[in-house]
């Protein structure tokens, strides 16, 4: 997703003709845009090739999106529901959501802020550019994280930024502007964990490969260990997914660098790991808030936990145990504390699976994006066979 969260290298969506043909997907929104339902039936992913549930899945149907592709979600204590539609190839009205109980979509916070047009181009830090993920905090707090770089071509100048909206009020209560020394023109930040016991961010960024850190009582970013080896994908592995090496049409094989982030429940590790990589690394956090550290003196903190697979999101539940959204398999897999990884739910409908959400009820939230169906993966043709999910199920004992 990713949770994504995902790192891509600009996917290129396959519209359907029913998406096309009931304008689901607009140029922007205007200010009296306020909802729009993508909800789909069975009957409009009828095709042949689509997954099937197995009938012991545990996996729920919570909404499901014919087009725009969704990326991230965020559940809220109260059970508000959160979802991100980044502007890759799509131009969605909603690019940050509301999703309503019968699936529809409601821009959020308000239809200004999910505008993005040549009327509002001067105000790159007051609208959602190419919002990357969503995350609800302990506190119950919104964020929104927007690396700005709408297709993954370049960062819009003044457009990255964090954001923290109060869904009490549903006012954004804290905007803060990343740096072009930070999240460089090539940039692309991808997912983000607060820590709300120091009031810090970390964010892993993909596009160069860093992490990047925030405090959010000064609003000042700092860019670490930029390219190391932990933050790089690696191309000699030949990752699969559904069988297939992914290949962009330029013949190369696909690299996400940084991108999976989980913060410990105590919030002294913080876990990351390179998704077209089989290696998973973690660092103490209150070393990354030590401005006075070089990346020389963090890359020595720097524990390389072994072998995980090839993942896009992560998240750690409240025993510590890792979850990770394993897309070579359709799966999410779970890493114990002692390193032992099992499998929890296999499901051919978890294509590309992408960001988790947990909440306090123990459930857990997930998407599937479906990247390696794109065009970009496919020499050209779209190959996605159903709908963009958003499922749930209960965390295993």
């Amino acid at each position: 997703m990713t949770s994504s969260s995902a790192i891509r290298t600009r996917p290129t969506l396959w519209l359907s003709v029913g998406l096309v043909a009931t304008g689901l997907l607009a140029a922007c929104s205007s200010p009296g845009t306020d909802k729009t339902s993508v909800a789909t039936t069975a009957a409009s992913d009828s095709a042949t090739t689509a997954p099937v549930a197995p009938a012991n899945s545990p996996l729920q149907v919570v909404a499901q999106f014919r087009e725009p592709q969704i990326v991230g979600v965020a559940v809220l204590p109260d059970g508000r529901v959160f979802g991100d539609f980044p502007r890759w190839d799509n131009n969605p009205v909603a690019p940050v959501a509301e999703i309503g109980t019968d699936g529809s979509v409601k821009p959020y916070p308000d239809a200004s802020w999910c505008q993005w047009n040549e009327t509002v181009r001067n105000e790159p830090s007051k609208h959602w550019i190419c919002p990357q993920s969503v995350y609800a905090d302990k506190a119950g707090m919104l964020w929104v994280l927007d690396p700005a770089s709408p297709g993954i071509k370049g960062t819009v100048p003044g457009g990255p930024k964090l954001v923290k909206i109060d869904p009490k009020t549903n006012q954004v209560v804290q905007n803060i502007s990343i740096p072009e020394s930070v999240a460089s023109r090539k940039s692309y930040l991808n997912d983000v964990r607060i820590d709300t016991q120091n009031n810090y961010a970390y964010i892993t960024e993909s596009g160069v490969g860093s992490l990047v850190v925030v405090d959010l009582k000064t609003n000042k970013a700092r860019k670490l260990l930029a390219m190391h080896p932990s933050m790089m994908g690696d191309t000699t592995l030949n990752i699969k997914a559904d069988g297939h090496e992914m290949i962009d049409p330029t013949g190369k094989k696909a690299r996400f660098n940084a991108d999976g982030i989980a913060l410990s429940q105590d919030m002294q590790y913080l876990y990351w790991k390179p998704l077209t990589s089989y290696k998973l690394f973690r660092i103490k956090t209150e070393a990354l808030r030590n401005p006075a550290l070089s990346d020389a003196q963090l890359a020595e903190q720097i524990e390389d936990l072994g072998k995980a697979p090839a993942s896009d999101g992560m998240e750690i539940d409240a025993n510590n145990n890792l979850y990770l959204t394993a897309f070579e398999d359709h799966s999410i897999k779970r890493r114990a504390p002692n390193g032992k990884i099992e499998t929890v739910v296999q499901d051919p409908r978890l294509e590309w699976p992408d960001t988790f959400a947990f909440t306090a009820d123990g459930m857990v939230y997930v998407t599937n994006s479906a990247i390696h169906k794109t065009p970009t993966w496919n020499k050209g043709v779209g190959k996605q066979d159903q709908p963009y999910h958003i499922f749930k199920m209960s965390l295993p004992k």
